[in-house]
């Protein structure tokens, strides 16, 4: 999965950064929000982006992308550590860090701002931090059950 927040910079997650925090909301209609979302997944949004349809400084943009999973050796398989939040293997399990651009990690951009994961039948846990909103975290999570063939 691959998530471009459209509304926080990737500075956000640099030591000391900060996301733009809204002082007011406008009384109006749902009809008068404009129509641009506030994050895209891979499958459905990243050509046009990479095409050059969205109309902003591309280069700001936080882009959240799977961490990469570690081999472990004793059980011979590649595994992400969910630190006991999630108990059943599930192929809706997941967690996001922030895209490093250069391709070099660092243990800043390793830390996950996004995990979520199947904790029994019909019951997951997400966990989420700054700078995602629990509504943002939430619609990717959402989102990862359009994308994913549920076979367990």
């Amino acid at each position: 999965m691959q998530c471009t927040m459209d509304s926080i910079p990737a500075s956000a997650v640099e030591p000391g950064g900060v996301a733009p925090t809204p002082t007011n909301f406008p009384l109006s209609s749902v009809d008068s929000f404009p129509s641009i979302p506030f994050f895209r997944t891979k499958s459905s949004r990243v050509e046009s982006l990479s095409s050059g349809s969205f109309s902003g400084p591309k280069k700001d943009l936080l882009i959240l992308k799977n961490k990469s999973p570690r081999w472990h050796e004793q059980l011979q398989c590649w595994c992400l550590n969910f630190r006991g939040r999630v108990t059943v293997a599930s192929v809706k399990n997941f967690q996001l860090v922030a895209s490093v651009e250069n391709g070099q990690g660092s243990q800043e951009h390793e830390k996950v701002l996004l995990q979520f994961g199947k904790v029994g039948k019909d019951l997951f846990t997400m966990d989420y931090r700054y700078p995602l909103s629990a509504f943002q975290a939430f619609a990717i999570c959402l989102s990862s059950f359009d994308t994913k063939i549920a076979c367990e």
